[in-house]
């Protein structure tokens, strides 16, 4: 869906609108799951990484913030089951969970975006999660299966990093529509932009394109972008791949203090220019 087939109205900042709710999605793959009857998600990305502490929970807050920005009704579904920083972004708790009859409701930001996440389950957001790999994968599913998560036009869903028992159970049982992979100047980004090209060509899920985290900092005095990790080689990288670069993200403190004081949806600054090809 691009901007101009949008059939709903909705305020210059956040969406309040009024659309039919979507069609439900049909189960082309016996070996995929369905989602709960009170559920009617119309478009389900993956945001991945190679390896961890790239922010990508930061990059997977910023798309749904892109997505709510333009009007859609979004949703995170937090599956990095044993680091779940969603829930702190956004500044919810356990008690904004709510319950149905037979079904989680998942708790709901400011400005409307879902999320469920495994801190919303447990008593503190400090508390371990010491499962095996089977547990969690199962646990994932029910956030699926079990969450009723209303209308959502596109909701992302923040994978552990790397190729592990959780995101694996993800890619054969959600109906994933697209991958988002998220990367670092300092990474070996060939190898990583080959992995995922490999990964998702096995599992058959097209991968929408990959976003550069801490690509460069603005300096405050002058303006200058400096490059702390030398200089992106993402382009070459992806360019070879046949992906497309959906953008850099700056090292941006403002970004980090919103994210650790809950406020991240009143974050000021841009997500990745390239997301518009995924609306």
């Amino acid at each position: 869906m691009n901007e101009g087939e949008k059939k709903y109205e909705h305020d210059e900042n956040f969406g309040h609108h009024h659309m039919d709710p979507p069609k439900p999605r049909q189960q082309e793959d016996p070996f995929k799951m369905s989602e709960n009857p009170g559920s009617h998600v119309k478009k389900v990305y993956a945001v991945v990484s190679g390896k961890g502490g790239v922010g990508k929970s930061s990059v997977t807050a910023l798309c749904a913030l892109e997505s709510a920005r333009r009007g859609f009704r979004t949703a995170i579904l937090d599956a990095d089951i044993t680091g779940p920083s969603i829930p702190r972004m956004f500044g919810l708790g356990p008690a904004d969970v709510g319950a149905g009859e037979d079904a989680l409701l998942p708790a709901v930001s400011e400005t409307g975006i879902k999320v469920m996440s495994m801190n919303l389950l447990m008593e503190t957001e400090d508390q371990p999660v010491i499962w095996r790999g089977p547990v969690i994968s199962g646990t994932m599913k029910q956030f699926w299966t079990e969450v009723a998560w209303g209308d959502v036009d596109y909701m992302f869903v923040d994978l552990p990093p790397g190729t592990g028992d959780v995101p694996l159970t993800l890619f054969q049982s959600f109906p994933i529509d697209g991958i988002i992979i998220v990367t670092t100047p300092q990474e070996l980004v060939e190898m990583i932009v080959r992995k995922a090209v490999n990964m998702a060509q096995t599992m058959e899920i097209p991968i929408l394109g990959i976003v550069e985290n801490m690509s460069f900092l603005n300096c405050p005095c002058c303006g200058q972008k400096i490059y702390p990790f030398g200089e992106s080689r993402l382009q070459e990288a992806a360019g070879r791949a046949g992906l497309p670069v959906l953008g850099r993200l700056p090292m941006d403190p403002a970004l980090a203090k919103a994210c650790d004081e809950g406020k991240v949806e009143y974050y000021k600054g841009e997500g990745p220019e390239g997301l518009s090809v995924i609306f």
